[in-house]
């Protein structure tokens, strides 16, 4: 069944959807990205705030759990230069990048022998990286979730930026929860489809149970695009939840770090007894404790299409029947409006 779906992007990842987890945080543990590769697509690490050792410990993780591809991100305007080291010493298939110039890096990776993938959020910085050598460009919509590159709906930068960059494959981020929304994006000329907030409710996903709460029940108006939960990443639009902290932010003004209400408030201790504060850039994560409804509750448009959550493998699968099965009905359409049916 998801022949229909494999193509020239497939074949050079190793996997057989063209669906990519997105690298969604501390909440990408190792039991996700390995979920989600044995389920057929690409299982993703978000690194770049790991030790070199504690990145290394995870990438053995998911191989203990699968031999199928896997990737890792950094966000290469943060020193990861040791990590990546790490990376690519455990011979990683795929290194993703954002949030910076790919030119430093990219010959590094691809000199490895892995594939880079560079996220954008404009047709920009998609020629830029076109330019840079990288492999796979990954085009974020405005609509996504977590931290927000560009200004560009993702209907209209995917075309413009696959224009831009072909014969180079690009992949669509941002508003993308289910087989229809890959459907569309595969109709708009990418070669896949990148998935965050929909995985941030996968049972493999390290959130915190009341942060799945929130995602089920939200819609598409309660998230904000904003530059409130900059704590640790400064000068960083991103989409999150409107929350207490958020309104509270919002009431008085929206005013900059260190003048906002509870600014240095302790909202939350994790399991180790660190404390966590107000406008940090963290989610809540298992084993948590606190006001948690008031941290960093990233989530895309997408959110909305959220109803539940259940296991990667059982998202995956449900999620290219129903790509699957839209794009027969297109094709029987067309067949049918062109006599050929």
């Amino acid at each position: 069944m998801t022949s229909i779906l494999r193509n020239a992007l497939c074949e050079r990842l190793g996997i057989d959807v063209p669906v990519v987890q997105a690298p969604i945080g501390s909440a990408a543990a190792p039991e996700l990205a390995a979920a989600v590769a044995e389920a057929g697509g690409l299982g993703m690490l978000a690194s770049t705030w790991r030790t070199p050792e504690r990145a290394r410990l995870d990438i053995r993780h998911v191989r203990q759990r699968t031999s199928r591809p896997f990737g890792v991100n950094l966000v290469i305007d943060f020193p990861i230069a040791d990590t990546l080291a790490v990376c690519l010493d455990e011979g990683v298939p795929v290194i993703s990048t954002f949030w910076g110039d790919p030119k430093p890096v990219s010959h590094w990776i691809r000199d490895a022998g892995a594939l880079h993938m560079h996220t954008i959020g404009s047709v920009r910085e998609a020629v830029h990286a076109a330019s840079c050598g990288v492999d796979i460009i990954v085009a974020q919509g405005w609509e996504a979730g977590g931290h927000v590159r560009g200004t560009t709906a993702t209907m209209v930068l995917v075309p413009a930026v696959v224009d831009a960059v072909g014969p180079i494959p690009v992949m669509a981020a941002g508003g993308i929860s289910d087989g229809r929304g890959l459907a569309a994006v595969l109709a708009l000329g990418a070669q896949g489809a990148w998935l965050g907030t929909r995985f941030l409710a996968a049972t493999e996903a390290s959130t915190h149970q009341l942060y799945r709460q929130h995602l089920v029940a939200a819609t598409a108006e309660d998230t904000v695009h904003t530059h409130c939960f900059d704590g640790g990443w400064p000068d960083a639009p991103h989409r999150a939840l409107r929350n207490p902290t958020l309104q509270r932010w919002e009431l008085a003004g929206s005013p900059t770090a260190p003048g906002r209400p509870g600014e240095g408030e302790v909202v939350a201790l994790d399991s180790a007894g660190q404390a966590h504060y107000r406008y940090e850039d963290l989610m809540p994560l298992p084993g948590m404790t606190g006001d948690l409804a008031d941290m960093a509750l990233y989530a895309g448009q997408s959110v909305e299409l959220v109803r539940d959550v259940r296991p990667a493998a059982q998202l995956l699968q449900e999620l290219t029947a129903q790509a699957v099965n839209v794009i027969d009905q297109m094709r029987h359409t067309t067949q049918t409006a062109d006599g050929t049916g």
